[in-house]
């Protein structure tokens, strides 16, 4: 099958690849679809079995960055870059300088950011090389980590859900997060200081430890957070959580959280709605962060600083949207990310029209 055939290429604009040899850089950046504007979304430095395997997990983030840019009002379209890690590919200031080569080369057509395994230090030396990189620190317009924002989303997301499927306030729910890296840790502070009860995992037993401290959350094993005897299930830790093996074990009502592409397939989607568990479609409850990082890209396109207040009004608008989804599902009988992906194709065709 050639790569025009596959299912993950499918609507895709392009796909580029660039290796650096001095620095060793080698990079995929994404461009699913640039009819709202310029392609937005994360840098992401992670260790694939195979180069195919970083390919498709390009394409299927720069996809979901499409329609969450489009779910979530923003004058974006979606992107992903993925640079191939492992033994022998350390990260460096050179490697990324030569991203930040590599993103220029594409005129604008693509603006990085913060993702998993980068920081905004990192993408500090990209910047070096091209303009087109936010989410960074040190400048009127900055916008700085966007963690925060994502997990605030994300908490105000779980608490209409919680509302709407068991009419209680966070406080008298126990939530499960998989995952305490950046937004995870962040997300159970939140619901911490709102009263929820914690469970939680990560593969880092280290920082799962850490995170518990702060919160008061008892900590099992990574594959023991399906079993939790929880109210809400919150993956926020890498795609593919809800499956057809892990759903029988999930006993929430409600499925919301901070990671990216948490159903392993359309089909995860289906059997949740049939089961009666209430879905918050990922790209719709964690689009904080590039909220956020979008609040920058207009900074910098306008010359002005960073307007807290404009994220804040987006960030009430996603919630909207969330509701307008939650509404359709009810309505018309349909899965919530079923719903979801019809309003993006929706948005996004609209911006394609002359």
């Amino acid at each position: 099958m050639s790569i025009f055939q596959s299912s993950a290429f499918e609507g895709h604009e392009a796909l580029h690849a660039f290796h650096d040899e001095a620095s060793g850089l080698d990079c995929v950046i994404a461009i699913h679809s640039t009819a709202l504007g310029p392609a937005g979304g994360g840098v992401r430095y992670w260790t694939y079995p195979d180069d195919q395997a970083a390919i498709d997990d390009a394409l299927r983030l720069s996809r979901a960055m499409s329609h969450k840019n489009a779910m979530a009002g923003l004058e974006l379209g979606g992107g992903k870059a993925v640079i191939l890690g492992g033994p022998g590919k350390p990260k460096t200031p050179a490697l990324f300088e030569a991203l930040g080569r590599a993103v220029e080369s594409l005129g604008g057509r693509y603006w990085g950011a913060e993702d998993v395994g980068v920081t905004p230090a990192d993408l500090a030396h990209a910047r070096k090389a091209t303009r087109f990189m936010a989410g960074l620190e040190g400048h009127p317009a900055a916008s700085g980590d966007p963690s925060p924002v994502t997990a605030e989303g994300v908490r105000r997301g779980i608490e209409l859900c919680v509302r709407r499927a068991l009419g209680r306030p966070l406080s008298e729910v126990t939530v499960a997060i998989q995952g305490a890296g950046h937004v995870g840790g962040l997300l159970a502070q939140k619901l911490a200081a709102d009263g929820s009860r914690l469970i939680l995992c990560d593969a880092d037993e280290a920082r799962a430890a850490e995170v518990a401290a702060r919160t008061g959350a008892a900590v099992v094993a990574p594959d023991l957070i399906f079993d939790a005897d929880c109210d809400v299930f919150a993956p926020c830790a890498l795609g593919g959580a809800v499956s057809a093996a892990t759903l029988p074990r999930i006993k929430a009502k409600v499925v919301a959280g901070g990671a990216n592409n948490q159903l392993a397939d359309a089909a995860a989607g289906q059997a949740l709605f049939d089961h009666g568990l209430l879905y918050a479609p990922d790209f719709v409850i964690n689009a904080g962060g590039i909220i956020n990082v979008a609040a920058e890209i207009r900074a910098l396109e306008r010359g002005e600083a960073y307007q807290p207040a404009w994220v804040e009004a987006k960030l009430g608008q996603m919630i909207a949207t969330l509701g307008d989804v939650l509404d359709r599902s009810q309505a018309e009988r349909r899965p919530t990310n079923e719903i979801a992906v019809e309003m993006a194709r929706q948005r996004i065709a609209a911006g394609r029209r002359p």
